[in-house]
């Protein structure tokens, strides 16, 4: 049996999983991550590694973050909610466990968990959105996954969709994740309780009477339990992330798109308004096939499951 371990470095948490060649979960550890202090992670890394390694040889470690790694899968340049700068992850993590180490972006390391284990395991060409605070991304194109020139690709929530649009985390204006992400949901749904309050009863009772206190989860759960005003705000999002699939087809041309992240949990309340909005957008309609929108099948542990993975073919 080949086993590897997957880690998934948050910002606020570091999960970390033993895997086998099927992509079965065999133990896992899991501890808060001392996100502002890179030496104090590498040895968290390693105390979690060696609680795994009890419960049989590891043969390599994979580590997923959220942030910019390079074309070595060596270092991580730049991480948003980690004190890493151009932090050297691997060298360091192979000195300290004496074992063979890959690093990928967490969100290239969920899309392919999903094509080699989960909802695109019967395709060759995939396209992942992972629907969160913001909008992760990654690609598969011909078995492989695609990381371009500096190993920096895929980076679909910084697709442009409204030029001079609203200011996004990276700098720019009028990205996807602007409009596609969790936290647009948020602001679109604050927005609207404040103009239609009596539409939005049901969901500013579950904020407690405070518009302000509405979150991404309250309008999911709200939309579940037949809300229409929280399942028109999951249509208006999947409507802006139909439209950005469309623009990406135009250059990836996936078989598939699987949507994960903690919005993708909405389901068909999110997933029908996209696949809606991409046959509305997509070009050129009526003469090209469609593609599946499929929901992630392997949750929270797909960046883990996919970066053991990778370690594993390193």
């Amino acid at each position: 049996m080949s086993l590897t371990v997957g880690v998934d470095v948050g910002g606020t948490k570091i999960a970390a999983g033993l895997v086998d060649e099927k992509g079965q979960v065999l133990a896992r550890e899991r501890t808060e991550s001392p996100a502002t202090r890179p030496a104090e992670i590498v040895r968290t890394i390693a105390e979690l590694v060696a609680k795994l390694s009890a419960s049989g040889p590891v043969e390599a470690v994979g580590v997923s973050a959220a942030g910019f790694v390079d074309k070595a899968r060596a270092t991580v340049v730049f991480a948003p909610n980690l004190a890493w700068r151009d932090e050297p992850l691997k060298q360091r993590l192979e000195e300290t466990l004496g074992l063979p180490v890959v690093v990928e972006n967490d969100a290239n390391a969920a899309a392919w968990g999903e094509f080699t284990f989960g909802a695109g395991e019967d395709v060759e060409d995939l396209l992942m959105l992972t629907i969160g605070t913001g909008v992760g991304g990654g690609v598969v194109i011909d078995g492989e996954l695609l990381r371009g020139g500096f190993g920096m690709g895929a980076e679909v929530g910084h697709v442009r969709m409204v030029p001079g649009g609203i200011l996004c985390g990276c700098g720019n204006h009028g990205c996807l994740e602007s409009y596609g992400s969790g936290r647009a949901l948020v602001r679109v749904a604050r927005e609207s309780a404040l103009l239609d309050p009596l539409g939005a009863q049901q969901l500013i009772e579950r904020a407690g009477g405070d518009v302000a206190g509405i979150t991404g989860p309250m309008v999911t759960e709200a939309a579940q339990h037949g809300d229409e005003f929280s399942i028109e705000r999951l249509a208006e999002l999947g409507d802006w992330i139909g439209q950005g699939v469309a623009t990406l087809t135009a250059v990836l041309d996936p078989n598939v798109v699987v949507i994960g992240g903690g919005v993708g949990e909405a389901g068909d309340l999110l997933l029908d308004p996209i696949r809606s909005s991409f046959e509305r957008h997509v070009a050129p309609r009526g003469h090209r096939p469609l593609l599946e929108v499929r929901q992630a099948q392997l949750g929270n542990a797909g960046g883990l499951v996919g970066v053991a993975d990778l370690a594993r073919h390193r």
